[in-house]
């Protein structure tokens, strides 16, 4: 084959590639107008349309009732369904790709435990004079760059390994696993409840001011993992041949453990414990689009995004009138696909 013909096949894969994602993005957009029009009371699509379209300079009439319905309660729960998705998609390819293990999330690290144990120690033993709304994210958030810093330290040795940071990350897992349900045991019930109710992940509690500070270090994080995508498809390859491309290794695992760590300890810290993401995801990233991270990344993203917003759908739709934990919602919908998809699989091992 020639040069020509062997790059045209390359530039017909990547628009392979651009219009599967730009499908999945449509489904991501259909779900999300879904996302804000279900709920207690059911709104048109029509309506939800035109407030929406009213931030953009559209004059359609619309009832005030439902402009406050839209605009104060759902669009933040909505869009933070997105911005969290994202998160945790991005972070969970991150991480897939910097440790080379496909089993590697931001969950089986330790740091989602690391978060809930956080909140917990605040709910069951004060604020510290901070409102309860700010200080369990806080604590959580907190909590979550503490088990950043240890797996930053293992990281730093030389000679370290990936899968020995996946097994600190493990061991750091069921650490704090043992001292949440420790803190459970002695608290009373309804401290205890309380806890439960944080640990199962919830929409619900997003408004303006939370979901700009998560869209903020979502996009911010990111962006920069997305410039970085030449050196992790290089460290794809091998790390002798990154090596040989000129790529700092250490730095480049620390630089990407930062940022999906803030990343990702910023979402969770506002909206609970959400599992399965961060695992499925990048799978279905890697099965569509490949390995190369300019579009696994990304793909891993929208796709993140697309099935926290229709899990966010189903849990306001099981029950009509009752909301369901949207965390209890992705883990059903996650355990099976993911069942699928090492049976799919099964013939590549």
């Amino acid at each position: 084959m020639s040069v020509k013909s062997i790059l045209q096949a390359h530039r017909q894969k990547e628009r392979k590639k651009l219009y599967i994602m730009l499908g999945v993005g449509i489904l991501m957009m259909i779900s999300f107008l879904f996302d804000i029009s279900t709920g207690p009371s059911m709104l048109p699509l029509s309506d939800v349309i035109n407030v929406i379209a009213s931030h953009f300079g559209s004059k359609a009439k619309i009832d005030p009732s439902v402009e406050i319905i839209v605009n104060d309660l759902r669009l933040p729960i909505a869009l933070m369904a997105l911005f969290v998705g994202s998160a945790l998609g991005a972070g969970g390819a991150g991480i897939q790709t910097l440790l080379n293990n496909p089993m590697a999330s931001p969950y089986t690290l330790g740091l989602a435990a690391a978060s809930g144990l956080g909140a917990s120690l605040v709910i069951a033993f004060g604020t510290f004079g901070l409102p309860l709304l700010f200080a369990v994210p806080l604590g959580a958030f907190v909590m979550t760059m503490i088990a950043s810093f240890i797996l930053f330290v293992f990281a730093s040795f030389r000679n370290f390994g990936s899968s020995m940071l996946v097994l600190v990350g493990i061991a750091l897992l069921f650490l704090f696993q043992s001292i949440l349900s420790l803190i459970q045991y002695l608290s009373s019930p309804e401290v205890s409840q309380q806890i439960l109710f944080w640990l199962f992940g919830s929409l619900q509690k997003s408004n303006w001011v939370n979901l700009c500070v998560v869209g903020g270090v979502t996009l911010v994080c990111t962006t920069i993992l997305l410039s970085h995508s030449w050196q992790l498809t290089a460290l794809k390859l091998g790390e002798s041949r990154a090596l040989s491309m000129g790529i700092n290794l250490s730095r480049l695992r620390l630089k990407v453990l930062i940022l999906i760590s803030i990343m990702t300890a910023t979402a969770i810290s506002f909206v609970g414990v959400i599992g399965f993401i961060g695992l499925v995801a990048p799978h279905i990233a890697r099965m569509v689009v490949g390995e190369d991270q300019r579009f696994f990344l990304l793909g891993s993203m929208i796709i993140g995004a697309c099935f926290l917003s229709i899990s966010s759908v189903l849990s306001k739709v099981i029950v009509m009138g009752a909301l369901f934990p949207v965390g209890i919602v992705t883990s059903f919908v996650g355990v099976p696909f993911f069942f699928w998809i090492i049976l799919s699989r099964r013939k590549l091992c």
